[in-house]
């Protein structure tokens, strides 16, 4: 039986978030009654020329150079051309031959294996309107008694980000688009919400046999808008791709639908090549100039991106999942950052906002702002803790009464009762005192037998009411046992 390869290219729409769309100055709130943010211009009326928005440039020079893309001084719009009822113009404004950006690249881990996507382009076009099929087929066209259009969406700011057929399996496509998710978050660019449709993936899918260069037949699987349907997508395709061959077939290149409900993909249309748009320069705009003086503003505005940010945290001494987990929440960074900065114990630290935290967090819907918790708190209790004023378990206690207002963690210890005592003269009255009532257990301590010794440093804990520090009490017993 022949062993296949997936050859996987995907194409991700970004909307950005600025206040007016790319050629017009309509709203771009999410939410407008529909056909009420519009004008001449995303209407396409005769004589409505556009004018190219500012900051979306600066937002595609944004996503372009934290991709490591060279960034052309003089890039091109073009008239995309093909008819469908939520584009108005019946083209859309885009870039072809010379886009904004193009070559760069982007670094994505799975299970400790890294991949370097390569980036072929990233261009600068306009979104069309939203069709909603009315109809008892569950939005799907082909079931629609009728289809309602609404123009709200036309000419808002889309950004395309084309990877070259770097990806080879369903789970690297799907760290790819999460962590180019977290690059569009970081940048502030957009709210990259999924399930609004303000980022949304394409995925270009073929199989070949191992070992061959030759690339196969390719489909193209639209509109895809969650991580985990862009995973299950693939490897449908993959698997309906395979076995069509597998049974004689043959792959027609086409476009199709993915379905959440089913799991599967169907055809909607044979898929286009690019003669198929017709492609021509925008005669009603001139060509965008991007200075290297504009580059090196828009450069000196971007922030420290997720993969520095989780270096900077695994340096720090958490695991790959904490480090994961803090870069992705502002909040969580900064307390986590300011509190080491203070001399707290990384992985403690870590460990105490990912795990107690998030989960109060979760359960009273709140954020950290909502809260009384700081940084000063968590250096505070990593100190106790260090100190062995206060037990791992009872630290855990301290923190949610922090984060409900109840004081600064020594005073919520004290308050609670909850203070280990150290005192090695208390401590070994309590050993000597649970010894002399086990001389059996002690008696197979020092034949070899350790089995008893957790019993006794149970007793030893339970005879102090909970309050010794466990360490200091294995540390006497051990002498006094001889083991």
């Amino acid at each position: 039986m022949t062993d296949w390869e997936a050859v996987i290219g995907i194409e991700t729409h970004v909307e950005l978030s600025t206040n007016s769309k790319m050629f017009c100055s309509c709203p771009t709130e999410f939410g407008d009654e529909p056909n009420t943010a519009v004008c001449p211009v995303c209407l396409a009326l005769p004589g409505a020329l556009p004018v190219p928005n500012e900051k979306a440039i600066e937002g595609i020079v944004k996503i372009g150079l934290a991709l490591d893309c060279e960034i052309n001084e003089r890039s091109l719009f073009y008239r995309k051309n093909y008819f469908y009822p939520d584009l108005p113009k019946n083209y859309q404004i885009s870039q072809y031959t010379y886009p904004v950006c193009e070559h760069g690249s982007l670094d994505v881990d799975v299970d400790g294996e890294p991949t370097v996507v390569g980036i072929t382009r990233v261009h600068m076009e306009e979104d069309t309107g939203k069709s909603s099929h009315i109809g008892d087929g569950g939005g799907r066209i082909q079931d629609a008694d009728h289809t309602l259009l609404d123009f709200n969406r036309a000419g808002v700011p889309l950004v395309e980000i084309v990877t070259e057929p770097d990806i080879t399996s369903p789970e690297q496509a799907r760290a790819y688009a999460a962590e180019l998710q977290r690059i569009v978050l970081a940048l502030g660019v957009s709210d990259a919400r999924l399930e609004a449709g303000s980022m949304r993936f394409d995925a270009n899918i073929s199989v070949r046999p191992v070992g061959t260069t030759e690339l196969g037949t390719r489909t193209e699987t639209k509109n895809v808008n969650s991580l985990r349907s862009l995973q299950r997508a693939l490897a449908f395709e993959i698997d309906r791709q395979i076995r069509v061959l597998e049974e004689g077939g043959r792959i027609v290149q086409e476009t199709r639908h993915w379905n959440e409900d089913t799991g599967v993909t169907t055809s909607m249309r044979t898929k286009e090549e690019s003669e198929d748009y017709r492609y021509f320069q925008d005669p009603d705009l001139l060509p965008l100039e991007v200075t290297k003086e504009w580059q090196d503003e828009i450069r000196a505005t971007i922030p420290e991106l997720p993969a520095k940010r989780r270096r900077g945290f695994l340096d720090a001494g958490v695991d790959v999942e904490t480090a994961g987990v803090l870069a992705d929440d502002d909040d969580l960074s900064r307390l986590f950052r300011d509190a080491v900065a203070g001399g707290a114990t990384g992985r403690t630290v870590g460990i105490w906002l990912t795990g107690e935290v998030i989960a109060y967090l979760r359960r009273q819907e709140i954020t950290i702002a909502d809260t009384s918790l700081t940084s000063g708190h968590l250096v505070e209790l990593g100190s106790m803790v260090d100190g062995g004023d206060l037990s791992s378990s009872a630290a855990k206690e301290v923190l949610l009464a922090v984060l409900e207002g109840e004081g600064t963690p020594g005073e919520i210890a004290d308050a609670r009762d909850l203070l280990q005592v150290s005192d090695t003269g208390a401590i070994e009255e309590a050993v000597d005192a649970v010894l002399a009532a086990n001389a059996d257990a002690v008696d197979k301590i020092k034949s070899g037998d350790m089995k008893p010794f957790g019993f006794l440093v149970g007793q030893v804990m339970r005879h102090m009411g909970g309050k010794a520090d466990p360490k200091v009490v294995r540390s006497v017993l051990e002498q006094r046992t001889g083991s």
